[in-house]
């Protein structure tokens, strides 16, 4: 008997749980978005907005996957951005500086107004998620494929 009053505890309180309604936000970095369109990239790149900017969170949180080949136009943040590298390898350069190769762990701190690019390499695809403020993204130059095909990795 105290088994099965047991066993009904339980199973009565499983389904309680599970029966009860919430108002939770939840979204999942694991689902790859939506195709970008090609305004402000060359390649094929999806965009999955896991959280945006409202009353109550000031940044957005972005899932950014770019197939081999892929890259971003010049631009740069009025409040910084933040690249955590997921998968892959990718391309970073800061107006000025070498590109350097970023990989799957990395994670790069983009300070306030400072002109850049990302991407993939020609031979892997990268996911990160980006980081950033409510202000919108400020493109500043095209990247041209003949720069991307050009540049000397460093890291």
């Amino acid at each position: 008997m105290k088994k099965f009053n047991l066993l009904l505890f339980l199973l009565l309180n499983t389904s309680f749980f599970f029966a009860q309604s919430s108002n939770y936000e939840i979204s999942s970095f694991l689902e790859i978005g939506n195709k970008a369109e090609n305004i402000h990239h060359i390649g094929n790149a999806w965009l999955n907005f896991l959280s945006s900017s409202d009353e109550n969170y000031d940044y957005n949180i972005v899932l950014a996957t770019f197939e081999e080949d892929a890259t971003l136009d010049w631009h740069k943040h009025k409040t910084g951005q933040i690249l955590i590298i997921l998968e892959g390898e990718g391309i970073y350069q800061e107006k000025g500086k070498d590109a350097v190769l970023v990989k799957k762990g990395d994670i790069i701190k983009t300070s306030v107004n400072i002109e850049h690019w990302h991407s993939s390499t020609p031979n892997s695809k990268v996911s990160y998620l980006a980081i950033y403020g409510n202000e919108p993204t400020v493109w500043t130059e095209k990247l041209t494929k003949k720069y991307y095909d050009s540049i000397i990795i460093k890291k």
